[in-house]
């Protein structure tokens, strides 16, 4: 028995990443950040924490299309260890690999986005059959 399932909430560091296998299967790699709050000896304590989320599919697409460098997003997925060696030395890290991506609700004032899409094109117009994809 195993289990492997995350379940996050952040905000993108950057733009997405969208390239394509040479089988012609789209991958968008997001980069978030995920802030923890809590109290240590009566002081308010930040910790952000860092991660590479990669998104396949239609919705690796959209993720493309409709997020932005700030998009608040919630991800479920799984994670997911690269190991390669480098310099006679192995190298890893984790990353997440998303089964299903949520787009929050952009904040007044917000950019469109790296698309430059028209203000009819937001998120909030995407059916849930373009964006939900499972493995």
């Amino acid at each position: 028995m195993s289990l492997n399932s995350v379940n996050i909430m952040g905000n993108l560091t950057r733009d997405p990443e969208m390239r394509y296998l040479p089988s012609g299967t789209g991958v968008c790699t997001l980069s978030i950040a995920n802030n923890r709050v809590y109290t240590k000896d009566g002081q308010r304590q930040n910790e952000t924490s860092f991660f590479d989320v990669d998104v396949w599919g239609a919705q690796a697409e959209n993720c493309s299309k409709y997020l932005s460098k700030g998009s608040g997003v919630i991800i479920e997925g799984r994670l997911k260890q690269d190991r390669w060696e480098k310099d006679g030395r192995t190298q890893s890290r984790v990353k997440i690999v998303a089964t299903s991506v949520h787009f929050l609700p952009r904040r007044e004032g917000a950019s469109q986005g790296p698309a430059g899409g028209s203000p009819q094109e937001t998120p909030q117009d995407v059916r849930p059959e373009d964006i939900a994809w499972d493995e």
